[in-house]
């Protein structure tokens, strides 16, 4: 595995003509990389220090619409610009594409100092600011389950998104035959992400038609969402340079299981797992239960972060693997939350509810202020749930849809001291503005209900 580039060695990759191109990515409110593509001599001379761009993409949606309501950028405020300042310990080849490196900056307000308060770097790196203050590091990993389709992008968005077959005709869930033919799109997948320097542990099949999922080594944080939000786009790139589409919607179909991204967690503190202690029956320390008392209290509160479109609810169903109810279970797959190598080195907690279409540094963001606020208050967690959790009436549940997940998150006092009231307010407007497209829309349902019998 490859470390990544300094400058130094990029001016020694452009010297020998094996790079001429920097691609130069802002992480937008939905996780996608937004940018430029840069001269490497020009990204050399001036732009590694920073370069610009429209306030406009962190007041978008999905189709890059420019809604009213938002208090940082409006057709009022004329868009200026943002700096995009390159954070060059993430500078790295991309082995998919020919004679290119890319960087991740951060987004800040025009003084090219100041962090946007809610770009989804800043978001995560105050939480990550608050537990070094109290001696802590946040050690995550996130998997990335995604399908796989026969046909082409442009080839389905031709059809109206309608012609919609999976690369695989039957589940798939760790088959290693069905797998073999999807190599020609995953190997490069793996290969491509581990000579970047992103910690790549395995591929696998997923338990649905076509559906894959990567899992990538735990990190830091920061680390980890980065990871994150350049493996996602590697695979769209790498699938579409091999002719298939790649989709993260996490419910594309009412009879197929939906995609997730669990996160997995653990605080630590000079090399150590202090979330372990061996004289517990589990391997729980306090800490570590003080903080998922804090994840499962404050679940409703930031289920935005995890599910934030209209599609996102969709995948929560009884009898999929996707959660329904906020409690934690030992190695229980029907739980939101579950206890992860119980009694190990590795004991971790696994949030169960995030979907595939997160945006990781938002949604680690909310977890760890949940978990840093049952630390602080010493939440008492509540003992395991056992069995089937679907079953678990008295459970707490998760939001059933994006109003009610926007309420819980307005009304969250814990979110808007850990992240700023300013932040929440700016997302709660995306997801108003999801709801308020969704609710303009005709849908095919409503045709095929309604246009004969209604």
């Amino acid at each position: 595995m490859t470390t990544p580039l300094t400058l130094d060695a990029l001016r020694t990759h452009v010297a020998e003509g094996t790079t001429d191109t920097v691609l130069v990515c802002g992480v937008d409110m939905q996780g996608r990389l937004m940018g430029k593509r840069f001269h490497a001599a020009n990204f050399l001379e001036h732009s590694h220090a920073e370069t610009h761009c429209c306030t406009y993409l962190l007041a978008t949606d999905l189709e890059m619409a420019t809604p009213e309501g938002y208090r940082s950028a409006s057709w009022s405020k004329g868009y200026g610009d943002y700096v995009l300042r390159p954070d060059l310990s993430t500078l790295r080849p991309v082995p998919w594409l020919e004679g290119t490196a890319m960087v991740l900056c951060d987004i800040c307000e025009h003084d090219g100092e100041t962090p946007v308060a809610h770009s989804p770097r800043a978001v995560l790196k105050k939480q990550v600011a608050r537990l070094e203050a109290m001696g802590l590091t946040a050690m995550m990993a996130t998997e990335l389950e995604f399908f796989l389709f026969e046909k082409s992008f442009e080839e389905i968005r031709k059809t109206g998104f309608r012609d919609l077959t999976p690369i695989s005709g039957y589940n798939e869930d760790y088959h290693i035959f069905q797998t073999t033919k999807e190599e020609h799109v995953m190997r490069p997948l793996r290969n491509g992400l581990h000579a970047m320097g992103i910690p790549v542990e395995n591929t696998k099949g997923e338990a649905e038609t076509g559906q894959e999922e990567l899992n990538i080594r735990y990190s830091p944080a920061l680390d980890c969402a980065d990871h994150h939000s350049i493996a996602k786009h590697a695979v769209k790139e790498i699938a579409w340079q091999h002719g298939h589409a790649a989709s993260f919607l996490p419910k594309w179909a009412a009879d197929k299981v939906g995609s997730s991204s669990h996160v997995h967690q653990s605080l630590w503190s000079d090399g150590d797992n202090v979330f372990r202690d061996p004289s517990d029956d589990l391997g729980m320390s306090d800490l570590m239960r003080h903080y998922m008392a804090g994840l499962i209290a404050y679940a409703p509160d930031y289920t935005y972060f995890l599910a934030p479109y209209i599609n996102s609810y969709k995948r929560f169903a009884k009898g999929t693997f996707a959660p329904t109810k906020t409690v934690w279970s030992v190695d229980n797959r029907t739980a939101g939350f579950r206890l992860c190598g119980a009694g190990t080195k590795g004991v971790r907690v696994e949030c169960r509810i995030g979907g595939s279409d997160l945006n990781p540094y938002l949604a680690q963001a909310a977890l760890l202020a949940a978990g840093i606020k049952g630390i602080e208050d010493k939440l008492k967690l509540a003992p395991a749930t056992t069995g089937d959790v679907y079953d678990a009436g008295d459970a707490q549940s998760i939001p059933a849809n994006l109003a009610e997940a926007r309420t819980r998150m307005m009304g969250s006092e814990m979110l808007k001291d850990a992240m700023g009231e300013d932040v929440i307010t700016h997302y709660a407007r995306a997801a108003e503005w999801e709801i308020e497209e969704f609710d303009r829309a005709v849908t095919d349902w409503e045709i095929a209900r309604g246009f004969e019998r209604a």
